[in-house]
């Protein structure tokens, strides 16, 4: 059993969990940053955990694009090679493809497609995804999948699917012909935002022995009541006994109400992303740093935050920074912004614990999304939608 749920919410669907790994433990519900390259960018590993990373996740296309799995192997796989010595996860690879290559072409043995950097083709198979994957030496691995964006045709997402478990099972068949048995292979719900076609993929995977399940095919361009509606649906059909991965969804408001749901694992670029932009979180919602009103602002980032970046500089001081393009701006706002996200998903776990989540869940909503006076009217009327979840 590599999954222990120790805890169920007493209001919502929420649950605390550990999960266990070949390099470690997992308190769940977790957030993982994103080491697309096999970095968390612009921070190095000892600062991610000491911000509070468990695990973190890198990326399968681009990691067998540049520098290539056989190089990372060599080098002793991707913890030694990238000096991280906790869990890591590596998805297949798959919404790459087909979110950024350049051509690509599906059939049933596998995908063709162009790479995003130089145009050259490449070939990949359920197989060579397992074979990628072992070679990085990752702890939770995930199979190769179809990912479609949103609006996709009823007809073509059926379609995607048939050939999503097509591939799992060659996976599972492939996974135990090769022996990679520390690792741990996790299916993966595809169907797009068809709820019978949801209903379907869950059926299929649960007829596997999958250690874990995956939803995909979230926040591909959908709008939010979308992607909640969806999200609660496919949860609802998950066995209770595995954990929960929601693929590629890490805003603030969207971990509180995944969890709320039954969510037990995140992943998210933003906290990075929005950084590089001199975008950074407060419990009062998303703010700029470019903005004017930072000029003269002698205070933290936020007050009541306990990372470096806060216990050491100013917004003035790091607006200054980031309008001279200095990289540490950058390096600030990221700290932080992982900060605020880890010790989001502390006090998430820890209002479980006190049989307080819904009422955290709602006082946390609504100061993240009434409090900005800039944008309340907006952020109003998605408050009186999450109200709902």
């Amino acid at each position: 059993m590599i999954f222990e749920k120790i805890l169920d919410d007493n209001i919502t669907k929420a649950r605390l969990g550990k999960l266990r790994t070949y390099h470690g433990e997992i308190n769940t519900p977790v957030f993982m940053p994103v080491g697309t390259q096999g970095a968390i960018k612009t921070v190095t590993p000892e600062e991610v955990k000491e911000l509070g990373a468990e695990i973190i996740l890198s990326n399968t296309y681009h990691l067998f694009l540049r520098p290539g799995h056989e190089l990372i192997e060599k080098a002793g796989g991707l913890h030694v090679f990238m000096g991280w010595d906790r869990p890591i996860l590596t998805d297949s690879g798959g919404y790459q493809v087909f979110s950024l290559a350049r051509l690509r072409k599906i059939d049933e043995e596998g995908v063709y497609f162009n790479s995003h950097i130089d145009g050259t083709q490449y070939f990949f198979t359920p197989e060579l995804v397992m074979d990628i994957q072992k070679a990085l030496g990752s702890d939770i691995i995930m199979p190769l999948d179809i990912c479609l964006g949103y609006g996709a045709s009823y007809w073509e997402t059926k379609d995607a699917l048939k050939t999503t478990i097509s591939w799992l099972k060659r996976t599972i068949d492939y996974k135990e012909k090769i022996g990679n048995s520390n690792q741990i292979l996790f299916g993966i719900v595809q169907g797009g935002f068809y709820k019978e076609l949801r209903k379907e993929a869950v059926e299929k995977l649960l007829e596997f022995d999958l250690k874990g399940i995956a939803i995909g095919g979230i926040s591909v361009g959908e709008p939010k009541e979308a992607m909640y509606e969806i999200m609660g649906y496919t949860l609802d059909l998950l066995p209770k006994d595995k954990p929960r991965y929601l693929m590629g969804v890490g805003a603030p408001e969207d971990l509180i109400i995944g969890v709320s749901m039954g969510v037990d694992m995140f992943d998210c670029v933003l906290p990075t992303r929005l950084a590089r932009h001199g975008v950074f979180y407060t419990k009062e919602g998303r703010k700029n740093v470019k903005n004017a009103k930072y000029k003269e602002d002698f205070t933290p980032l936020e007050e009541d935050c306990d990372c470096y970046s806060c216990k050491k500089f100013t917004k003035a001081y790091i607006r200054h920074l980031f309008l001279q393009h200095e990289t540490l701006s950058y390096r600030l706002l990221t700290i932080h912004n992982l900060r605020f996200l880890f010790r989001l998903m502390e006090e998430i776990r820890k209002s479980i614990q006190e049989g307080r989540f819904g009422e955290f869940k709602r006082e946390f909503l609504y100061k993240y999304l009434i409090s900005d006076k800039e944008n309340r009217l907006e952020k109003e009327d998605i408050w009186n939608k999450l109200l709902i979840y």
